[in-house]
């Protein structure tokens, strides 16, 4: 069984205004007073993210998601905040980069894409055996990778604005020069020569800034999904794994079997991704198979079937069809901020439901 992580950046928010408050520092020191070593600063100090072990069972990948984001509201309420699995914050904010030097740098040399970066995202981790294998995984989910998009979307609004987007987030995340969908690599030689390459540019700072919608983790050795808005609730998250990790075993799979790779241009993947980002689960999307627009319901299905052996061997396919029910019916984060904004017309309380929805869902 293949063992899967997340990383999960949450927003620090006010508890009384909902607006975005600049306390990474200070709450990552109450969690060390109390022997919490979860978290970590991110590029700007509204933001902290944690990382999860890598688990087998995604039950157990359950239960330690809920335990981190309680125990990032619980270390953020003794400094009068709350942390919120928002991926833009709908208030109105000034971002504050950190102070470190590899945030400095980056303010130094990217400007205002650095400044206007404050988004959260959730990175999912799956193992695999060998660079070889990884490189195959990497060539063979591109086309699949729109579609996490829209089931995570969670980030509508933008400066206190509706965007008109479902996933800002990843509109703003595409600013980096390395970011986005990346063509096929004939071997994992080739993929390292194409990172060597692109640190030698000189325009990214080293082979953490290389920001491929999937790569191979530089840190562990898995392949890192890196295309999801952060999950308004937890179970979201936990399907989100599931689905990441089915495709990471089927596209192995194929591999081992000599079945090739799609071989869809990068300009028909960037289109998959800027309609998954604008539409989410609310329209169309572009079918991973056919690169043709089709119901949002049913580039998911199709999703849910390409990987259904590969979930039914984890033992993950009921429940992963029962949240992707869930999903398709209740809605994703992006369609809860906008029925509780039309509720409430307040962008505050906009927030106030998505740290309730933080901790619950499990």
């Amino acid at each position: 069984m293949r063992s899967v992580g997340v990383e999960e950046e949450l927003l620090l928010v006010d508890r009384d205004t909902g607006e975005a408050r600049a306390m990474s520092s200070a709450v990552m020191a109450v969690a060390a007073r109390e022997g919490d070593e979860a978290f970590e600063a991110e590029l700007h100090r509204e933001q902290l993210e944690f990382a999860t072990s890598p688990h087998e069972a995604t039950s157990d990948l359950a239960v330690d998601i809920a335990q981190c984001r309680r125990a990032a509201t619980d270390h953020a309420e003794k400094l009068g905040c709350a942390a919120a699995a928002l991926a833009t914050s709908p208030l109105p904010v000034s971002p504050t980069v950190g102070t470190g030097a590899r945030h400095q740098w980056l303010a130094e040399e990217f400007g205002l894409t650095t400044q206007e970066q404050l988004t959260c995202g959730c990175h999912v981790h799956v193992s695999v055996d060998s660079d070889e294998e990884g490189v195959a995984v990497l060539n063979r989910i591109r086309p699949w990778l729109s579609v996490l998009v829209a089931l995570s979307a969670n980030s509508p609004f933008w400066q206190g604005k509706d965007s008109g987007y479902s996933s800002y987030r990843s509109r703003v995340w595409g600013r980096w020069p390395s970011a986005g969908p990346v063509e096929l690599f004939d071997d994992a030689a080739a993929y390292h020569r194409q990172v060597e390459s692109m640190v030698a540019t000189g325009v990214v700072r080293d082979e953490g800034m290389v920001y491929f919608d999937a790569r191979l983790s530089a840190a562990h050795p898995t392949v890192e999904v890196r295309v999801a808005d952060v999950c308004l609730e937890p179970s979201t998250t936990v399907l989100l794994a599931m689905l990441v990790r089915g495709l990471v075993e089927t596209a192995a799979r194929e591999w081992r079997s000599g079945e090739p790779a799609a071989d869809h241009p990068v300009a028909l993947l960037r289109l998959a991704a800027w309609r998954a980002g604008r539409s989410g689960l609310d329209d169309q999307l572009v079918s991973p198979l056919l690169m043709q627009p089709v119901p949002a319901r049913t580039a998911v299905d199709s999703l849910l079937e390409h990987v259904r052996p590969a979930l039914e061997d984890a033992g993950d396919f009921e429940e992963a069809q029962a949240l992707v029910s869930r999903l398709l019916r209740d809605g994703n984060g992006t369609r809860l901020q906008r029925e509780a904004f039309r509720r409430t017309g307040s962008l505050r309380e906009v927030v106030a439901e998505c740290v309730r929805r933080t901790h619950s869902g499990v």
